[in-house]
């Protein structure tokens, strides 16, 4: 296959994800990555203005990361987790506890986003089996994502994904996400459905509906609904998969709600985006409920890869980044920066709704765009034609960058953003 550029040889035997291959454009060949930039096959640089789907939030080719990864790797490259433990997860589980929420005790490994859902979801499950009370209901949110293997799409409210797969999926009754004007309206949903049905958990995104687009919810109204779903024994899932590690201002979103959640999805910006790897995390109350002596009471679930040592170690790296000077720095700055920015641009004739959140910035135009339409990808080419990778969601254009982008960077991601307005 020598001689033909990467997207030519792809098209030969690659299926990729989000995509249809009848009418797509061919995939663009990328070589090389370094801090928050991206180089094609021809030599062009991109701007990663989302930080690679949120993962890569310390920049590509970190070296304290990749240092600490050749490092284990050397060491102990892996071995299977059942029966085994090694110190890498030890350490792992140490510093992670350090940080999480009070009430989090016990950590369970994964491999991806989803499958900490996964698992998420199958504890609540069992958790309530193992007390002789069976339910089989989940409260998720409207337009909610949480990921694509069947409990995690279940879950989920966005029928791009989900379409032909309805009559296959868990049970689910969704409510509105709350804010200030609605919050009793909301409560009042959710005790119905808390009347009506055998709900075993209550899972949500805190704060901010990422696939949604980028879209923000009540703090004091999540936190109502927290407090009414644990009233009910109803556990409840905190999907921190996208908002982990500092992306809204705090290390976890949930840090912002005063009843916490039983479990914790954690994920992406986990390892950097440099090794596939998940945690789900719970409560003592909640992991107690899988002792017994009936062995069939214990959570048998597993993935081959769990607790791989090479991910703990890009984990353990990540986290010593995640609250360092210089890191801790870079989001102040990029979290003013997107204020300044919102403030500048809000009232633009074009522009519906603005807003920030920690490193997370969210424009949604006054357009009628179809979520994989036509004009969004109009939108996705005008970016990469100047040198910037960003994912519209729909109408909505959203800037999630690596925290260590530089100043001029991320001025030229707003400097396109006001060239897009101004071109309509």
């Amino acid at each position: 296959m020598k001689g033909k550029n990467l997207s030519e040889r792809d098209k030969r035997y690659l299926w990729h994800p989000l995509t249809q291959h009848k009418t797509a454009a061919p995939p663009l060949g990328i070589v090389r990555a370094e801090g928050a930039l991206l180089w094609d096959e021809a030599g062009n640089s991109y701007i990663d203005g989302i930080a690679s789907w949120y993962t890569a939030m310390y920049g590509h080719g970190n070296k304290f990361i990749t240092e600490a990864i050749n490092k284990q790797m050397k060491k102990l490259d892996f071995v299977m987790f059942s029966g085994f433990t090694h110190e890498p997860a030890i350490d792992l589980a140490e510093k992670l506890m350090a940080i999480l929420p009070d009430n989090q005790s016990k950590l369970f490994f994964n491999d991806n986003g989803s499958t900490a859902i996964e698992a998420a979801i199958k504890i609540a499950l069992q958790y309530h089996h193992n007390h002789n009370d069976r339910r089989d209901t989940l409260i998720a949110f409207e337009n909610g994502f949480h990921g694509d293997t069947f409990g995690a799409m279940s879950a989920s409210g966005l029928s791009s994904y989900n379409g032909p797969f309805e009559d296959f999926l868990l049970k689910v009754e969704r409510i509105p996400v709350p804010n200030d004007q609605n919050i009793d309206e909301v409560l009042e949903k959710l005790e119905s459905i808390l009347k009506n049905n055998r709900c075993a958990a209550f899972i949500f995104e805190p704060l901010v509906q990422g696939a949604a687009g980028m879209k923000f919810h009540s703090a004091k109204g999540l936190d109502k609904l927290v407090k009414k779903c644990r009233e009910h024994n109803v556990l409840c899932i905190a999907d921190e998969v996208m908002t982990g590690f500092g992306k809204t201002g705090k290390n976890f979103a949930s840090e912002n709600l005063q009843n916490l959640p039983d479990v914790m999805c954690l994920s992406k910006a986990l390892t950097a985006g440099m090794f596939p790897l998940s945690i789900t995390s719970c409560s003592q109350n909640v992991f107690d409920a899988f002792l017994s002596e009936e062995v069939s009471k214990g959570f048998f679930h597993s993935h081959t890869y769990s607790a791989h040592p090479i991910g703990c170690a890009a984990a353990l790296a990540g986290l010593e980044l995640l609250n360092s000077k210089e890191i801790m720095e870079r989001r102040t700055y990029i979290e003013a920066a997107h204020k300044f920015f919102v403030l500048s641009v809000r009232n633009h004739p074009k522009i519906k709704h603005t807003r920030a959140m920690g490193v997370i910035l969210a424009i949604d135009l006054d357009l009628e765009i179809e979520r994989y339409g036509n004009l969004r990808d109009q939108l996705y080419q005008f970016f990469m034609n100047r040198g910037i990778m960003l994912r519209p969601l729909g109408n909505t254009i959203y800037v999630l960058p690596p925290f260590v982008i530089s100043n001029d960077q991320l001025r030229e991601i707003y400097n396109a953003i006001n060239e897009l307005l101004e071109s309509f």
